[in-house]
Parts: structure tokens; sequence; C-alpha cells
């Protein structure tokens, strides 16, 4: 039988959909609460015959085309043939992309949400990534980035241009725990006039290829984009970056994933003559001063642990003030009774499943053996938040650690953990003065750099940070940490988090490369080179 009522989604290449051999299959994370064996055998029992009856089920939400060498390559081909027809398009024009993007994103916010959902993001979470999207797509952001996109100045008998032009054909590769998010920045890559390549994940691939093939790629053909201006494919990783790598179309690979691989893959990229524009681990830390506003700083060290800390800007870790560190720890535990497990769809729900846990009891263990004090947390759970030997939940777990000096000698604090689990550093009694450069050399010898952030009311030490932080993409004075602000970048970071290109990552701007351009009139090349004096 023909399936007819999923969403079915086959690769997009050049504006057109493209057969391929082979079908996954989405099950909602719902039914994997609900009935885990049913919904993975049912999911095995589809990708090994893909029109059978099974595909009606209620637990399945979508199918999505699995592409093989040939159409790998054959997306490469249309981005590379639609490469000089969607650079000449007009700034101003390719610009208008970002802003019918967002309208588009705010008509169907509901739809993108629901898609996030199905996924297991809560439905909470999911409307903050929303919130990011229209952030990164308003107004001011988009006035922002026209601005860096192309100047003109009059000098004398010249007009000077001062501009960005695309890098040409961009290839994403955005990660599994927040796909669909992450593919949206491709708009920008697009704005700044390169094509694209995007890989859905293999194990994630609906929501992305929602987004491409039926949000964006046709806001494209609205402005009169060549055919191939967006290819979308749901792939093999490894088969698919092998490929990208020695392809000598593609000029830039996104690449986000975690820092050991994607620090051997920028060594790869620059070998084979690509610009790697990295997104990798984070490691963020969140510095508490003794003025600080301690029931608000308590709620964005709670950010941990939303999405179990599987979200790569939530803090990884706190430096606190001495004088309040109790009732700071204090605090932070009564905020942890509002981050409960429970089904995505749930609007009290913040934590995610956590499937593979063994990495979490290991940081654990070795914390409480070197000395760090368990303040709250350290179980598996059920969906009710029942303590479980066999739940697919991890509690939010809190630990104290006392000493500055020795502090990265804990791989908790050291390492992004990507579980909910977050070290609270507790330095020695000090004058304010040495505690203020302890926390600034703390902050500054991050191995990573994606966010920091600060909570203080003194001006004076603001100032201090602000003037003398230099490790991370964004730094955050009492604020929400993982929020997202107009003009702002969203992503981007030093060090582990960046590459050694590391740095804000402006989307728009990574995929580009600055020009100066000069068009004089009635300007003589001997007197420019030689002087006026032998006209």
């Amino acid at each position: 039988m023909a399936v007819q009522s999923l969403r079915s989604y086959k690769l997009y290449i050049a504006g057109k959909d493209v057969d391929a051999d082979s079908w996954v299959y989405t099950v909602s994370s719902r039914s994997l609460l609900e009935d885990v064996f049913t919904s993975v055998s049912l999911k095995r029992r589809l990708e090994q015959a893909p029109d059978s009856e099974a595909a009606l089920h209620p637990y399945v939400a979508g199918r999505c085309a699995v592409a093989d060498n040939t159409a790998i390559d054959l997306a490469t081909e249309a981005a590379a043939a639609a490469a000089a027809g969607w650079a000449s398009v007009p700034l101003e024009r390719r610009m208008l992309l970002g802003t019918r993007f967002r309208e588009e994103l705010e008509r169907r916010r509901d739809e993108f949400v629901d898609m996030l959902v199905v996924e297991a993001h809560p439905v909470r979470l999911a409307r903050w990534e929303l919130s990011c999207l229209l952030e990164v797509y308003s107004e001011e952001s988009l006035g922002w980035y026209r601005q860096q996109m192309h100047n003109e100045f009059q000098h004398g008998q010249r007009r000077l241009v001062v501009r960005r032009q695309p890098d040409g054909v961009v290839a994403f590769n955005p990660p599994q725990n927040a796909p669909a998010p992450s593919a949206a920045l491709i708009a920008l890559a697009l704005m700044a006039g390169n094509t694209a390549v995007v890989r859905a994940p293999r194990s994630i691939p609906l929501s992305t290829m929602w987004l491409l093939r039926d949000v964006l790629g046709p806001l494209l053909d609205e402005l009169g984009a060549p055919p191939g201006t967006l290819n979308a494919i749901c792939a093999n990783p490894r088969q698919t970056l092998e490929r990208w790598l020695v392809d000598p179309l593609i000029d830039d690979i996104f690449y986000i994933g975690g820092s050991e691989e994607g620090l051997r893959f920028e060594q790869r990229c620059v070998a084979n003559g690509k610009k790697p524009i990295l997104e990798l681990a984070g490691n963020d830390g969140i510095i508490i001063w003794h003025d600080a506003d301690i029931r608000y700083a308590a709620e964005a060290i709670a950010e941990a642990f939303y999405g179990s800390g599987q979200i790569c800007m939530v803090p990884n870790y706190v430096l606190v003030h001495p004088a309040v560190a109790d009732e700071l720890i204090a605090e932070v535990r009564t905020q942890l009774a509002a981050v409960r497990p429970g089904y995505p769809d749930d609007e009290d729900v913040l934590l995610s499943p956590v499937r593979r846990s063994e990495r979490f009891f290991a940081l654990l263990r070795q914390a409480l053996e070197r000395g760090a004090e368990l303040i709250a947390g350290g179980r598996r759970t059920e969906l009710d938040g029942t303590p479980s030997d066999t739940g697919v939940f991890l509690e939010p777990t809190v630990l104290r650690v006392d000493g500055l000096a020795d502090a990265r000698g804990y791989d908790v604090v050291r390492e992004e953990t990507f579980f909910p689990l977050l070290p609270i550093v507790v330095p020695a009694p000090a004058s304010d003065d040495e505690l203020l450069d302890d926390f600034l050399t703390f902050v500054n010898t991050n191995a990573y750099g994606l966010r920091n952030s600060v909570w203080a009311r003194s001006e004076t030490v603001i100032d201090f940070f602000v003037r003398r932080v230099s490790n991370g993409g964004l730094l955050k004075i009492n604020d929400s940490h993982i929020g997202f602000l107009p003009y702002l970048p969203s992503h981007g970071g030093t060090g582990l988090t960046g590459g050694v290109f590391g740095e804000a990552n402006y989307p728009i701007l990574r995929t580009s490369h600055l020009q100066g351009v000069s068009v004089a009139g009635d300007v003589s090349p001997r007197a420019v080179v030689l002087g006026s004096h032998h006209r």
C-alpha cells in the first residue's frame, strides 16, 4: 500500500523532491516513554518494509528518505550550479529572506513547537528555542547584519566600498540535540549570498527536513532564488562529511559537534582547502559576587538543568563568593523543585530523557571521591520523579566543590558534561581584590569559551569583568545565561568551543569574506603613485 497520512520527505535537491532507496522513520518521543519496546520495534519494522500498514500507527510521526553517495554529490553539484546566480542577487533582496523567514516562523509557531516536541524537546524549551530564532532574525539584528555586509565612503574623487562577499557553497552539519533550530541558522549563510547543502541527522531528521523543505525552501522560491540555492538531505554523518571534505565544490563546512572530533575535523578542513566553521562543546561559567541578587542568580543557575543539561549554552559551573555560598546553595535547592521530568508535551516539564547515563555516574563518583559534597540529586528517576534504578531521567544534581586552586582537578568542573550535573565552586575566604583576580583568571583560563555570565550589583565589579573577560563569545551580566538578544551573537566562542578560528559566530559574517573596492573618476594613476608634481 502507499503511505498517505504521515509526513514524508524525499531528498530536496535543486528545488525538487528526489527519490531514494531507503527511509528512516520518526516515532513520537511520547511513545518512547509510554512503550519503548513497541516504538523501537515499529521503527525497525518500517525501515525494513516502508510501505506497510505499520506506517499508519499513531506512534509514527513521519519519515525521511536517506541519501546515498550519488545523492550527496548531486546536492553539492546543485548548490555549486546555483552559486553564481544567487550571489548576483542584490544584497537588499537577499536580506528579505531573514524578514520573511521570521514572519513564517511566527505564523507557524505552533507547528514548529509540535515538530520539536515530537523529537523529545519539552514544550517550554521548544518555545524558548523559537524565541531565540525570532531574536536572531529580528529587525534589529537584520539591520545590524546589513550594516556589516556593505559600507560605502566618498573619498575625494573615489567611491570606496568595504563589503563582504559570499564564500560560495556552504555545507552544514547540525547536531542531534537540536537539529532544526541549528539548521535554521543556514538562512543567514544564504542571506550572505552563499548556496547550501544541509545534512539532516539520520537519527532525528524530521524537524530539520520540515523546516528546510516546507518553510525555508518556498521562501527562496518566492524571492526568485535559482533551484539548488538550498539543498536538504538526510544522510549518515561520517559518509557525508568525508565526501564534503574532498569535494572541490564545497567552500565552507559548518560543523556542530564535540570538541575532540571537531578539532580533528578542523585540521582536515584546512588541509583540504575548506573554511571550518565550528560550534563545539561549551563549558560555561557563572560568577556570583557577594552583592548579587541571589534569587535571580539561582534562577539563571537552574537553567543548567533545562533539557537535562543537553543544551550547549547552559551553565556548566558556578563560582560563588564565599560570603554568600550557603545562601546561594539554599536558593538553588529551592529552584530545583520546578525542574522535573515527564512527557515533553507537559507544560511543567523541563527535563529530557537521558538514555546513556554511565558517564554521568562516573563523573559524579569521581567528584565525590575527590571530596565534593552532594547537595542534591544524583539518581535516576521515573516519569513522575520517583527515584528508580531503571528510570530514563536523571535528577538535577548539584555538587559543592571547596577551593579554587584544585577545582579543575575535578572532571565535572574542567569539562562540559552534557548532563544535569552542576558543580558550585566555593573559594577559600580572601579579600575582594584577591577574589576578583582569582575569578577572572579562572574564567579566562577555561579551555572552552562559549558564554560566561556575572551576577553583581557593584558597578566597579561589573566594569572589571566587562573590561577584562576575554574568554568566550558572549558575556551576560545580571541576565538569563541562555537567553538570546538582538544584535548580540547567538553562538560562537573561543578555545575548545570554536577551534583555532573561534570567535562570536554571526553565520552571515563567518560564511563570507571582506573585500575592498575603489571606484575612481578622473584620477591620474601617475599622480597617485609618483605625486602630483609629476603630472
